[in-house]
């Protein structure tokens, strides 16, 4: 019987981002220069095949330093942590790198930097996500107000509005951000806003290529984890473009097959922490029922890169 044809249309810029390959690459380092275990605090990036695939190599993931042992060293994931969690291991005297991804620590030193000019701080985040308790905790607590939604933007009650700013997390709709800064601005015509945008360049060129396939899909499938924020808003923003068949898949297992019925043409996507081995794995799984043609639609080049810590860079390795 012959297979149903399916047009796979393939969205570029999709999967990993400089910050997740530094984070990756800081603990594949830190396994070679000092040898496992060597423990990592908290997901050092939201995916299970990538966490899976470094504790087969010896690492060793915890949500607290409580659980690390003395002499061995601990990364801190690409999410960023509060100011108290460095302090601790420095009083256990823990050895740690910190693998926080460098457009979260701009976010974080943004924040400092209100609070020393003595602007009240209003983050746009999602409560509960570790980007934003690690921002949150780099000021005094209650030092920075959360904004959600544009409902919280609406309601939200400032010190003194001519004394204001706002930073968001760096894995946020873009659109969604765009009209919660824009009902701040409104309320607090004096607030003050980041010189570069915070919303990260990977989140922001994702959520554009999937704007340029999900007119044009009749189903997509962004590969990504649940608990990750850049993923979850790749599914929103194709399903607000009227692809209602868009879906979030960990791999190729877990694709719904009967959602999928009577598709011919297929978006697919990768969140900023997924491989593209996992891209890989559901086109193959596609090409198993159906003959697949696959048009690769990029709406940008990426050519980002970010320095490791010195002690781990080639010359330390090998030295």
């Amino acid at each position: 019987m012959d297979k149903p044809p399916l047009t796979v249309l393939l969205a570029g810029p999709r999967g990993f981002c400089a910050g997740v390959e530094r984070a990756i690459e800081i603990v594949e380092r830190a396994l070679q220069k000092f040898g496992p275990p060597v423990y990592v605090r908290h997901e050092i990036v939201h995916n299970r095949y990538v966490v899976e695939g470094l504790e087969a190599k010896g690492a060793v993931f915890v949500e607290n330093l409580t659980e690390v042992p003395e002499g061995v060293p601990v990364i801190f994931s690409a999410h960023g942590v509060p100011k108290h969690v460095p302090a601790e291991a420095e009083a256990r005297h823990l050895f740690y790198l910190d693998a926080t991804c460098p457009l979260v620590s701009k976010v974080h030193r943004e924040a400092e930097r209100h609070e020393r000019v003595g602007h009240q701080v209003i983050l746009i985040g999602h409560a509960g996500h570790p980007e934003v308790i690690g921002t949150m905790g780099q000021l005094p607590e209650g030092a920075i107000l959360l904004v959600e939604s544009v409902e919280d933007a609406e309601v939200v009650q400032v010190d003194d509005p001519d004394q204001l700013a706002f930073i968001t997390q760096t894995t946020l709709s873009v659109d969604d951000t765009a009209e919660m800064i824009g009902i701040l601005q409104r309320r607090f015509p004096n607030i003050n806003g980041p010189k570069k945008e915070d919303i990260c360049y990977a989140t922001t060129n994702r959520q554009q290529a999937v704007k340029a396939i999900a007119p044009k899909s009749e189903a997509l499938l962004v590969v990504g984890a649940p608990n990750s924020s850049n993923s979850q808003r790749l599914v929103e923003v194709a399903r607000k473009l009227g692809c209602e068949r868009a879906m979030l898949v960990q791999r190729a297992s877990s694709i719904d097959w009967a959602a999928l019925e009577g598709v011919s043409r297929l978006g697919i996507t990768a969140g900023a922490s997924a491989p593209e081995v996992l891209v890989e794995e559901v086109i193959a799984a596609c090409r198993e029922r159906f003959t697949v043609t696959i048009r690769e639609i990029t709406v940008t080049a990426e050519n980002v890169q970010f320095k490791l810590p010195k002690i781990l860079s080639e010359t330390a390795l090998s030295a």
